[in-house]
């Protein structure tokens, strides 16, 4: 299945799974939420205003263009109300798949999150990269613990415009200008682009969920209610989860609910993140990923730790709202999903042992926090 986020395809995976889900013994649903479906038109739009007013325009046309542009631009990557979206461009429909498991009147939730849409190929993602400094640099490489940093020159370019405004300086106007219109640029090219397979990013993610659900309808878990869940819309920055918060957090208290959320688990190794965002970094809380730790050893799994990702996954949106969360990715030996938005991201080239043993992890740490949570007397 095509699987565009925000499209038909997205929402034919979506009634598919959840018949995937009953399947496996689950109460399944999809829900439908608003969302526009892309990234490349918000922060196209964005940079493209703020570098062609600093080309045309005066000093405080151009501090202001670049203000708007810098603001919508950090709120849209950074799991914000995504303000400039909702305002200005069109919505369409995206689906959520949402299975339960386990006792629904239970007092304490775990919440496990995939997503089925897929993402646009870009020659920005070019496989290349990783070997090429690789294997020149080893050393930098084996000292490395952050992806790159994509998203700091498209908000910077929007911030130099400004600063360049503000201050007089011509110098930094121009480059924050170049840098701008280069970003409207990059855009224009993921928007004209394919949607690739998705298979490692995310339908191992899904296939994670699927294996959970049947791993607890053999062995149930009980006094805990388990929700797993598959968003639509996470490639345009989380829509499909900003949807569930909005429909969902209010009922889930964050001191009764835990998060794990499942992305590109099908490369060689996997890894707990220790933190990630597009420009700050946010920590992953270091109780929640010392437990599985624990229960990836007591399982014999390995579990790379140290890496942060300057990214964005749906955890980042349970982890500002104050649940215990932990994300589970995986990474091969240059440091980065493989296939990561790429054609070459199909069934054939994902490594199905890490997925296996991404369904025995999130297993054994639903079973580990149904021991040391309490039914009935709220305490831990």
């Amino acid at each position: 299945m095509d699987r565009p986020s925000a499209s038909d395809g997205e929402r034919e995976a979506a009634y598919w799974l959840a018949d995937a889900f009953r399947a496996e013994g689950a109460a399944a649903r999809v829900e439908r939420e608003r969302a526009h479906g892309g990234y490349w038109w918000p922060l196209g739009l964005l940079a493209g205003i703020a570098g062609v007013t600093s080309l045309r325009g005066g000093r405080l046309a151009a501090l202001a263009a670049g203000v708007f542009a810098a603001v919508g631009i950090s709120d849209d990557i950074s799991g914000g109300r995504q303000w400039f979206r909702r305002t200005f461009l069109p919505m369409r429909d995206t689906h959520n798949v949402i299975a339960t498991v386990g006792d629904p009147a239970a007092e304490h939730t775990v919440l496990l999150i995939a997503h089925h849409d897929a993402a646009h190929w870009s020659l920005v993602f070019h496989p290349g990269v990783g070997p090429f400094i690789g294997e020149r640099w080893p050393k930098l490489l084996e000292l490395s613990d952050n992806t790159p940093p994509l998203m700091f020159p498209i908000f910077g370019g929007p911030v130099l415009v400004a600063l360049g405004a503000l201050t007089g300086r011509r110098g930094l106007r121009r480059l924050g200008t170049g840098m701008s219109l280069a970003t409207a640029a990059a855009m224009a090219e993921i928007g004209s682009r394919s949607t690739v397979p998705g298979a490692n990013d995310n339908l191992t993610g899904v296939a994670t969920l699927l294996g959970v659900a049947r791993t607890l309808r053999e062995h149930p878990v009980p006094g805990l209610r388990v929700i797993l869940l598959s968003t639509g819309s996470e490639e345009s920055f989380m829509e499909g989860m900003q949807g569930f918060a909005r429909r969902h957090f209010a009922s889930l208290p964050t001191d009764r609910t835990h998060v794990i959320c499942i992305d590109t688990v099908g490369s060689p190794e996997l890894l707990s993140l220790e933190g990630e965002g597009m420009l700050w970094m946010r920590e992953y809380p270091a109780a929640f990923k010392d437990l599985v730790s624990q229960v990836a050893a007591e399982r014999g799994i390995t579990l790379h730790r140290g890496m942060r990702f300057r990214n964005a996954t749906d955890g980042l949106l349970a982890l500002k709202a104050g649940y215990p969360s932990v994300m589970i990715g995986s990474m091969n030996k240059y440091k980065v999903p493989s296939n990561y938005h790429w054609p070459t991201d199909i069934a054939d080239n994902v490594n199905y042992a890490t997925v296996a043993d991404c369904v025995r992890l999130c297993d054994g740490v639903v079973r580990r926090l149904a021991r040391v949570i309490r039914p009935g007397d709220g305490r831990r």
